[in-house]
């Protein structure tokens, strides 16, 4: 377990289509974060494409286009000594997939997550691989995309593995749909309380000029403790950071563990899941990009 103190933020931006003018906004953010001392920071889902989901969009879109913009985002990272997990898209197995990259504070690519359970994203496919576990700026993490939140064997799992924290990064409904905003609010404050790990979650805000974008959301992006208490929160509409500094000894994960130790009936089950998590262990590129070696550590 982890005894350090960092300070860990949630960034809420509207973006568009433009993936440079996007790759710069985000490397502005991160400059203003690493400024106030920030050791981790978490974006929208697919910030860098501004969760543009049309069709003709990504018939003509090429994967060299997000490498360079993740070259940037790496290179900002390691200049100002800051992680952060950034929400993109990459090619695996001739398909897209809507996914995040981490960047450690030194600009090495730690971990790919994939969105498992897809909404509207029409244009990519589910994820298949194994739950990442990263660690990044010190600690372990597992990860998140808008509709992953409403399963929570996600989080459970590499919570017992070890994962002391979500970034959770998502583009939800926006405040139209008025209907889902309090579970929108709850699920996340759940998977922090019922595994005892700490939230960072980043979410587009609403467009005063367009309240019906589907390029936009309903903000609130906020940092969650282990114990499901909403440290700070951005509103709709803010385009800011949200920053806590918080301490990781509290993210003992003892509700996720006990699923392991107690003779339930769900016991063997839980174990059985366990093969479903990887701990990422990156091949160091020269670049700053890494290739991963998705293959589980001996426990």
């Amino acid at each position: 377990m982890s005894n350090r103190r960092l300070k860990i933020a949630a960034c809420q931006l509207l973006n568009s289509d433009d993936i440079s003018n996007n790759a710069m906004r985000v490397c502005q953010y991160i400059e203003d974060c690493a400024e106030q001392g920030v050791a981790l920071v978490a974006f929208p889902e697919g910030v860098l494409y501004g969760y543009c989901c049309r069709t003709d969009f990504w018939e003509k879109m090429t994967p060299e286009v997000f490498r360079d913009a993740e070259a940037q985002v790496a290179e900002t990272c390691a200049r100002l000594n800051i992680a952060a997990v950034v929400g993109t898209a990459f090619r695996e197995g001739g398909k897209w997939l809507n996914g995040l990259a981490a960047f450690d504070r030194d600009g090495r690519m730690v971990g790919r997550y994939g969105k498992t359970f897809l909404g509207g994203d029409t244009w990519c496919d589910n994820y298949k691989g194994k739950i990442p576990v990263v660690e990044i700026a010190g600690v372990k993490a597992c990860f998140a995309i808008c509709r992953d939140i409403r399963y929570p064997e996600i989080v459970r799992l590499p919570a017992i593995l070890g994962a002391q924290i979500l970034i959770f990064c998502t583009c939800e409904s926006g405040l139209t749909a008025e209907y889902k905003l309090s579970a929108y609010r709850a699920m996340p404050i759940a998977r922090a309380a019922e595994n005892e790990i700490y939230v960072l979650m980043a979410n587009a805000p609403a467009n005063p000029d367009n309240i019906r974008s589907t390029e936009s959301s309903h903000g609130n992006s906020k940092i969650i403790d282990p114990f499901g208490n909403v440290v700070v929160e951005a509103g709709y509409f803010d385009e800011r950071a949200v920053v806590a500094e918080v301490d990781f000894a509290l993210a003992t994960r003892r509700v996720a563990t006990r699923v392991l130790k107690e003779p339930t009936i769900l016991q063997n089950w839980y174990h059985q899941g366990l093969q479903y998590v990887d701990e990422i262990a990156p091949k160091a590129e020269p670049n700053g990009i890494v290739e991963l070696n998705t293959t589980r550590k001996p426990r």
